[in-house]
């Protein structure tokens, strides 16, 4: 078995959910656990200026070994798994993909090409799979056990010439916090890519806008057999209000450039009923509009029931970073162009999704997503072709090679 899918199932044996409900970073000690078990993998290859922070941001530096004076490149992944699914006892199993459904252990649940296409690409090839029980992680385990391979394989060839190359592994990217807490000035790259695309090729650099979105009803319970003219009924309210958010504009029906309004949880009761939405939008101006719609529902039904409360807050969440990486173009077409050298198709396409990149982006770092190749995150059905691994590696190891021939100065 090659020594990086020995690290990936290695990495997905840590626990690193992320955990909302904490305010301290990183919200899940797993993630402290890998990222100081990575420190040591890092210190024992020879990196230069490996540190764990208290935030459990960990950042390393692999020196130059050329004298030219190029840029200083990045690369980026993060430690945690998303809550959705548990990460705890992940049992990774390595099979052979021959086109019949994949059993998932013994829980009956099983993979199959009629339920996840994408295994249609991957016939006579060893793909990781889950028990069923749990997700895979490789999102973003497969981007960590990557960059790891990449390197090693500078460290370790020290006659292959590149510049400094920076790495950083960032806590809580699930929940919207990965890159809170990077110092950017201090990790000191003049770009970076974070590992944590999908399928091979895949190259993004635009991302959703996004917003979270809670709705708090307050009503009045007494007796039904006396309810008349008394009564206001929360779940009710909660329900119109569902009925009256644009009912095409949802993850069911849109792709692509598409936003929409996702109900991820309405519970409640005649006395109180609460409701917890995203809102995601490639565009600024439709990504607006759909929050001024929720405004206008919640104020809609206000008037309607003037003896409820009802209460809506809505959190900006982050931003497309299309708009700072167009300025700087050129650091999308070296992603290109090493792609395509090491025979890889790329598929520029927008992330209907967020990614560490967006933030950082935003700070000073331009961050496109390289692929990372897995498939069907956040999910037990989650999987993820051995081949790939070595695919994204390589991209990285061709970048840096690529980025020697770039003067810094000019």
């Amino acid at each position: 078995m090659e020594a990086i899918t020995l690290k990936f199932l290695r990495y997905v044996g840590y626990d690193t959910t992320s955990d909302e409900s904490q305010t301290k970073s990183p919200t899940t000690v797993g993630q402290l656990f890998l990222a100081n078990a990575l420190k040591s993998e890092l210190e024992e290859l020879g990196a230069s200026n490996v540190n764990v922070d208290v935030n459990g941001y960990l950042t390393a530096t692999i020196p130059a070994t050329t004298k030219r004076s190029c840029p200083v490149v990045g690369f980026i992944a993060h430690l945690d798994t998303s809550p959705e699914v548990s990460g705890a006892e992940v049992k990774p199993r390595v099979v052979m993909y021959t086109g019949e459904d994949i059993p998932l252990g013994s829980c009956g649940k099983v993979l199959s090409p009629s339920r996840s296409l994408e295994l249609n690409n991957y016939l006579n090839e060893h793909i990781i799979v889950t028990d069923g029980n749990t997700l895979l992680g490789a999102d973003d385990k497969a981007g960590i056990a990557e960059i790891m391979h990449m390197a090693e394989y500078f460290l370790q060839n020290p006659q292959v010439e590149h510049g400094t190359i920076k790495i950083a592994f960032t806590p809580d990217e699930e929940i919207g916090r990965g890159a809170d807490l990077l110092d950017v000035e201090k990790f000191g790259a003049d770009w970076a890519y974070t590992v944590d695309g999908g399928e091979v090729g895949e190259l993004e650099f635009e991302n959703f806008n996004a917003a979270s979105a809670s709705v708090t009803i307050k009503g009045i319970n007494v007796h039904p057999g006396a309810a008349k003219g008394k009564m206001v009924n929360a779940v009710r309210i909660a329900s119109e209000f569902v009925s009256l958010l644009p009912s095409l504009q949802i993850p069911e029906c849109t792709d692509g450039y598409e936003g929409f309004i996702h109900l991820l949880k309405l519970e409640g009761d005649v006395e109180s009923a609460s409701m917890k939405m995203i809102v995601r939008d490639h565009d600024e101006g439709c990504f607006n509009a759909k929050k001024e719609r929720l405004k206008e529902i919640a104020e809609q039904l206000g008037e309607k029931y003037p003896r409820a409360e009802i209460t809506l807050e809505i959190t900006d969440q982050y931003r497309n970073m299309s708009e700072k990486i167009r300025p700087v173009m050129h650091i999308v077409e070296l992603a290109k162009e090493a792609m395509i050298d090491l025979g890889i198709t790329p598929k520029v396409k927008p992330i209907r999704g967020g990614t560490d990149g967006a933030n950082l982006s935003f700070k000073g770092l331009p961050c496109p997503n390289l692929f990372a190749g897995g498939v069907n995150f956040h999910s037990c059905y989650e999987f993820l072709p051995v081949s790939s691994l070595e695919k994204a590696a390589n991209v990285m190891i061709e970048i840096c090679k690529k980025v020697v021939n770039i003067d810094k100065n000019e």
